[in-house]
């Protein structure tokens, strides 16, 4: 699904069915995220209970000194992958940590997908693994975040 719609409150069946919910704060999280939908152009491809995907295109502006993808960009990627994916419950999350490992770089107009998915959610604490690939299916970068549960929902309570 490129460019979820947006919508600002859970439908009717949001409530009973946890993919409708996820779709729903996917689509007003995004509507709402400047930095990932404008500056970095990315596209939302999926948000489901836990799990997100994103895709963006190399383009010159996020090119390095070596003329490769700067590593901050990648990082954004992934880390604005993570947030889709651990607010899908539509309980406020926040990263609480993250690291990153650089596998391969990545070039001018490469198409890089980050799929992210949760490993475990314990109460208010949850870590997710984001794994980042070019248009050739090669792991150009692995994420993993950590999250904590915050007050407050993306969309407001039915």
């Amino acid at each position: 699904m490129s460019r979820m719609d947006h919508a600002t409150s859970p439908g009717p069946d949001a409530a009973s069915d946890p993919q409708v919910l996820a779709r729903q704060v996917g689509a007003a999280m995004f509507a709402a995220d400047a930095a990932s939908r404008e500056f970095m152009q990315m596209e939302l491809l999926e948000c489901a209970p836990g799990r997100a995907t994103m895709r963006m295109t190399v383009r010159a502006e996020l090119l390095n000194g070596h003329h490769i993808c700067h590593g901050g960009f990648i990082f954004t990627l992934a880390d604005s992958t993570f947030a889709f994916a651990c607010n899908s419950y539509n309980k406020t999350a926040v990263a609480a940590g993250c690291s990153i490992e650089f596998l391969r770089p990545a070039q001018l107009g490469d198409t890089l997908t980050c799929v992210g998915q949760e490993q475990t959610l314990q109460g208010r604490h949850g870590i997710y693994d984001m794994r980042v690939t070019n248009q050739h299916g090669e792991v150009v970068a692995m994420f993993r975040g950590k999250s904590a549960q915050i007050a407050g929902s993306v969309l407001p309570a039915a």
